[in-house]
């Protein structure tokens, strides 16, 4: 009977701990992320990929090579911003709705660091291209790209799901391939920001989203 009644003490002080390690895990990670947002930003990104390869010359996009134009380059920024404003709103409209789901704050301090710690490379990673556009270095855009991105993705993760981390360390991967292949950057940045996104997305919607 004595042991019986100690099994069960510490079977109930163990339920405790895990109650109080998850209450403060959800108290420094911020969780309201989308999978399905990232699902979508990977569709823009492969339909955005496609209108690239319209423009740029074929085979092998080379879209380095000096008898580009900078009527194509600026059609190029032009999706670039297009599919930017289109990710952003949509992962903001969709981590909204779950946050309400789930009744976290959107603007937590979670949220704060997360937003600081994603910002900081993701920024440098855009000034970094636009001086590499500036000097019409344009074949190591999509590596660079892919690279901060994934930075930013890993510096971010500490605040919020794990599987973000995985999802960076994806990107900095191919962004680092994609520098042994040059002309071929659209392949890379298509898998990474295209197919990655989806796929990673789709993971958390069922692992996390769907419960």
């Amino acid at each position: 009977m004595f042991f019986k009644v100690l099994y069960m003490e510490t079977k109930d002080y163990l339920q405790d701990i895990r109650e109080i390690k998850n209450m403060m895990s959800q108290s420094t990670q911020f969780i309201s992320l989308s999978g399905l947002s990232g699902v979508l930003a990977g569709i823009y990104a492969l339909i955005g990929a496609y209108m690239a390869g319209r423009i740029l010359p074929q085979p092998e996009y080379r879209y380095f090579e000096p008898h580009n134009t900078q009527e194509t380059v600026n059609s190029l920024i032009l999706i670039a911003m297009a599919l930017m404003v289109l990710s952003i709103g949509t992962a903001y409209i969709m981590t909204v709705r779950k946050a309400k789901r789930i009744g976290e704050s959107i603007w937590n301090k979670s949220a704060k660091r997360l937003l600081v710690n994603f910002a900081i490379p993701l920024a440098t990673g855009g000034i970094f291209s636009l001086l590499l556009l500036l000097q019409t270095d344009y074949k190591l855009i999509a590596p660079v790209t892919l690279i901060f991105y994934g930075l930013a993705c890993v510096n971010a993760s500490k605040y919020t799901l794990r599987d973000v981390r995985y999802l960076g360390l994806t990107m900095v991967v191919l962004g680092l391939i994609s520098v042994a292949f040059p002309g071929y950057g659209l392949y890379f940045w298509a898998i990474g920001f295209g197919f990655c996104h989806i796929l990673y997305g789709a993971v958390m919607h069922f692992k996390y989203d769907s419960k």
